[in-house]
């Protein structure tokens, strides 16, 4: 019922207008984000991202559902992973979609005054429902992408960060050191455990030093982990020597069984350096 192109067509006329009434209206005092930029090129993007959404959206008014959701949703993921908008706060962002909401029943408010012996108010009131419907359907699924996007971006950085304060430090050809330093928690123990692996590997190295010495607690998950970085390394043929333990440590250490056995085990780093041969 509420598929009309003549509607469409004279929504279509609007876009450009739609687009620059938008971001005559748009808060350029924003704390930090996209609508507050100065600059130029940043300007014409988001006019022309703006612009995009009105071409698509539109097309709710001729095409079925499924087919519209399907040719927008390449405009969501787009913004939803565009750099600009994800430094931009989500409640500035869902307020401009719902600015553009109300540009668009206004413009139908219009369309349907110049047609006002053509259409029946249930005609009228079924744009105004696909409208106020398709929009919190928009909201949801950009909502989810650009959260998607930003906690891809967030783990990336934390891998980064867990990479650069878990550096393997090559010694000789084939010994290495791995100094530890802070708290070690569930989600960075299986982080050390995952990226040991893969530089010993990198590195072809046969003798890993491991200090603890800057590490000052450890959960319970985390020296499970411990315990099956050492096994892992043991099983690949990487002998692992342990300095630095604090007696706090070496408790939990003891109690949770970690395969001592397996590894040669030094009061501090320089003693166990000092076996270099």
């Amino acid at each position: 019922m509420h598929r009309n192109r003549e509607l469409y067509s004279f929504l279509l006329n609007k876009a450009k207008q739609l687009t620059e009434d938008w971001y005559a209206t748009l808060n350029k005092n924003d704390t930090a984000g996209v609508y507050s930029s100065p600059d130029p090129q940043v300007i014409e993007k988001l006019k022309q991202q703006n612009y995009q959404f009105h071409l698509h959206f539109f097309q709710i008014f001729t095409l079925e559902e499924s087919q519209f959701f399907n040719e927008l949703d390449e405009w969501i993921e787009d913004i939803g992973q565009d750099e600009e908008h994800l430094n931009t706060p989500i409640y500035y962002i869902l307020r401009e979609f719902f600015r553009t909401q109300k540009q668009y029943l206004d413009y139908i408010e219009q369309f349907a005054a110049l047609h006002e012996e053509e259409y029946t108010q249930a005609e009228i009131n079924s744009w105004y429902k696909i409208v106020v419907r398709v929009f919190s359907e928009v909201m949801e699924r950009f909502t989810e992408a650009n959260h998607r996007y930003a906690n891809k971006i967030m783990k990336a950085q934390q891998q980064m960060i867990d990479e650069l304060s878990s550096p393997i430090i090559s010694l000789n050809d084939h010994t290495a050191l791995l100094p530890l330093i802070g708290d070690i928690d569930t989600a960075r123990g299986m982080s050390l455990l995952e990226t040991t692996l893969q530089q010993c590997a990198e590195k072809n190295v046969s003798r890993l030093f491991l200090d603890l010495s800057g590490v000052h607690s450890i959960d319970g998950a985390s020296a499970h982990q411990l315990s099956q970085l050492i096994e892992s390394l043991h099983l690949i043929g990487i002998h692992t020597t342990l300095s630095g333990l604090r007696p706090e440590i070496a408790m939990k250490a003891v109690k949770l069984q970690l395969p001592f056995e397996k590894v040669t085990v030094k009061s501090t780093l320089a003693q166990a350096i000092h076996t270099i041969k």
